[in-house]
């Protein structure tokens, strides 16, 4: 039997542990440690998930480990020098978004990565519903016609309350954007995909609903629903977006528009695309993932249940169950993971891979600093 293949994560809030989870459904990888700043907390995290070794060093356990890949899942002011670390002590790199906090970083870590010779992803995960790549196939067959216009949201509420903190609220760690940045560019990276068009214009709009937040004495993970009571809080001022609307020119001129929010209430996590075209529409959205609506002018209109009988050949490339067996959030790690480490066994970067890059993040970085400008100066502005 071959070697398993070692990997470490860095950074245990919310998105780490699913990293975890994802990686020990596939055959053939160890999770050999985790890090975090708070030794406490790593071996809390650790003892938990049942891992044995653990670091309040990401540099210690990278010496100390000498993994094959490792997981970038920390606040976003840390992924920069992080990857840099990893690539330049030749381990492959799979880094959540952003992929850092300016292009100028982004471009620096992918001329790194290609000199080293080494796998580098994203974790647009998003792409990996498998009706999210029905769609893309069903307008590369052509079957969607001339795309007429796109229509994009990702809203979610776990920032509804003031009481709701986060280190993503903090520009000294997140960057000048929350919304855009954060669940924005997964939006904007699935239009740019399925569509197979690129934005070249944008017009933002951005809204800071609580100008000043409760943040508590004590930490709250990502997506951790707790209510805190005032008296446990301090008043932070807050000076990036809960919202945005962007409207978007491609490069076909079509138009279309994006829109974000965290503060809305009911939606928890909710991606929702659609695209219509001279043919059809298509719609789809992140919290009945198993589900794609099909628009006809002159034919009934047809919800198509994610089922690999049914699909285009790409899609049921990543799905694992039959149909009605559904598959959601946890699935989509799952299947990229599959796609990356398999490159990872190789070696090597594909010439023509199959999943998001670091080029994928560099686009996503070009593309928010661009609305941020646009936002600011309040006019159309060129990608």
């Amino acid at each position: 039997m071959n070697k398993p293949v070692k990997s470490v994560v860095a950074g245990i809030g919310f998105i780490g542990p699913v990293h975890i989870e994802s990686l020990r459904r596939l055959l053939g990888i160890e999770v050999s440690a985790i890090s975090h700043s708070s030794i406490t907390s790593a071996e809390k995290k650790a003892r938990e998930l049942g891992i044995v070794n653990y670091y309040a060093n990401y540099a210690d356990m990278l010496e100390k480990e000498k993994p094959d890949v490792v997981h970038i899942c920390t606040p976003n002011h840390l992924h920069y020098d992080m990857a840099k670390l990893a690539l330049e002590n030749g381990i492959h790199v799979v880094c959540e978004k952003p992929l850092a906090t300016s292009v100028k970083q982004a471009e620096e870590l992918i001329v790194l990565a290609e000199k080293k010779q080494l796998v580098h992803a994203v974790n647009f995960n998003i792409r990996y519903y498998p009706l999210v790549r029905q769609m893309k196939a069903i307008r590369e067959k052509g079957e969607l016609g001339a795309i007429y216009s796109i229509i994009g949201t990702y809203l979610q509420d776990w920032l509804f309350f003031a009481t709701d903190y986060n280190w993503r609220l903090e520009p000294e760690q997140s960057g000048e954007s929350k919304a855009v940045a954060d669940i924005g560019s997964h939006l904007l990276d699935i239009i740019e995909y399925i569509s197979g068009l690129h934005i070249t214009e944008v017009f933002a709009d951005f809204s800071t609903i609580h100008p000043v937040r409760k943040k508590s004495i004590n930490p709250i993970e990502t997506y951790s629903g707790k209510l805190v009571k005032a008296s446990e809080t301090v008043d932070v001022p807050v000076v990036t977006e809960d919202y945005a609307t962007v409207l978007l020119r491609f490069n076909n001129n079509t138009k279309g528009v994006a829109t974000v929010s965290q503060v809305a209430a009911g939606r928890k996590n909710r991606l929702s695309l659609e695209i219509s075209g001279a043919s059809k529409t298509l719609q789809w959205h992140s919290e009945k993932p198993n589900e794609l609506w099909i628009g006809n002018r002159d034919a009934p209109n047809t919800i198509l249940l994610r089922d690999p009988s049914l699909v285009d050949a790409a899609a049921a490339s990543i799905i694992s169950y039959p149909g009605g067996h559904n598959e959601g959030f946890p699935d989509t790690s799952k299947q990229l993971f599959k796609e990356i480490y398999a490159a990872v066994r190789s070696g090597t970067q594909p010439a023509e891979p199959t999943y998001p890059t670091f080029k994928s993040g560099l686009r996503e970085l070009i593309l928010c600093e661009k609305i941020i400008e646009s936002n600011k100066k309040q006019q159309w502005v060129k990608i």
